[in-house]
Order: structure tokens, then sequence, then C-alpha cells
């Protein structure tokens, strides 16, 4: 497989997580994001959108969007699974993970945030207030969602879910806006959790390829 992803994007670095928890080997092939590779032709002719992330299987065939991804490497290789085995459970974790990748993460990607800046004439602190502001209140609606679950290590349940593919890389970007993570003990303790493994530790931002300091 090939992933065509940004080191810095979080939908990428969602996938990236599902395919190190799964131990599947997978070609990594960067496209710059803050440098407009996804607007070439070369990246028009393997994604429709011209967005990252975009998973290219075996057979030639091409996925985009980073939770249809994930879902579609947990249906293909369902160990280790990241989502319940119950009706529920996936409800519930499905329900988490889309309030980081529909609530906040839609309100704060690169193109959203290049937007302000250069069409709206936003100054920088202005955005970044943006940014701070939209993270932590959906983090914090995160926090209200797990304070009504049973205690668990992750986000939900005794091992990473899809839930916590989406949280980490979150917070991974909220640290570089300086965003306020107090008061969220529950969500914090997923993070760290996660980032004990070796699954995350590797598909994090500065072991990517094309990282940038």
């Amino acid at each position: 497989m090939k992933l065509y992803n940004y080191f810095r994007s979080s939908a990428s670095f969602r996938v990236r997580i599902a395919l190190e928890l799964k131990g599947l080997r997978y070609e990594y092939a960067p496209v710059h994001l803050a440098r407009g590779d996804h607007k070439l032709p070369d990246y028009a002719a393997v994604s429709a959108t011209a967005l990252v992330p975009t998973l290219e299987l075996d057979g030639g065939e091409r996925l985009g969007q980073s939770m249809a991804i994930i879902e579609y490497l947990d249906e293909t290789h369902p160990e280790p699974p990241l989502l319940p085995s119950d009706a529920l459970g996936r409800a519930r974790v499905r329900a988490l993970a889309q309030l980081v990748s529909c609530d906040i993460h839609p309100l704060n990607n690169l193109r959203v945030l290049k937007y302000l800046v250069r069409e709206l004439k936003v100054e920088e602190e202005a955005k970044n207030t943006w940014y701070r502001h939209w993270v932590r209140e959906g983090l914090q609606a995160y926090e209200r969602e797990l304070a009504q679950l049973p205690p668990s290590t992750y986000s939900y349940g005794p091992t990473p879910s899809l839930a916590d593919c989406c949280l980490v890389p979150q917070v991974f970007n909220g640290q570089r806006f300086n965003v306020d993570f107090s008061g969220l003990p529950r969500t914090m303790a997923a993070f760290d959790a996660c980032m004990k493994l070796p699954a995350f530790q590797q598909a994090q931002p500065s072991n990517c390829p094309d990282n940038e300091a």
C-alpha cells in the first residue's frame, strides 16, 4: 500500500496510527500541503478532491477521507480491532471520533487557516486565537463525553480505538498552537496512555520522512 500524506496533517496522522497499530507496511508518499503540492497535476491524478490522505491499495484502487480509510483497514485487517464488538460500543467510539473529525478539525485545518489570513486578512494572533478557541471548546465536549463513560485507560475501553486515532493528532496540533489543555483529565490521560505505545510514537510527525522542525 502507498499512503499519500503530509506529516503535519492530523487526518494523515490518524491513518498512520491505524496502519501502525495493525502492523501494516506501506510506502510513505509525501504531499507538502503548505507548499501547495496537493494542487499540482500529479496529485490531481491521484485525488479528485486534492486532499490528504489518500491510501492506494495493492490493486491500484485509491481511498480518500481518513475515517473511511481507517474503517476499511479495520474491516480488512480486523486485528487488533479499532471498534468494539457491540453495536452500542461502536456507536460510542464513532461519536467520539466524529467529535474530533467533524466538529473540531474542519474549523482548524490548514486551508481554513490560510483563508482566514489571505482572503479575510485576519492577523496572525487572531487566527491563532480562533484555532485555540475551537480546539479547546471541542476537547471540553470530548471530556464531557468521556465523563459519561466507564473509566478506561484509553478513550473507550482497554485498548486504543478509532477515537484515539483522532484524538492524538488533534492534541498534537493543539500543542503547536499552545492550546490550554487544563481541566481535561480523562482526555489527556487517554492521550498520554496512547503516546506510551510504539505505534503512536512511530506515527507521530517527528518520525515522518518529510518532517520539518
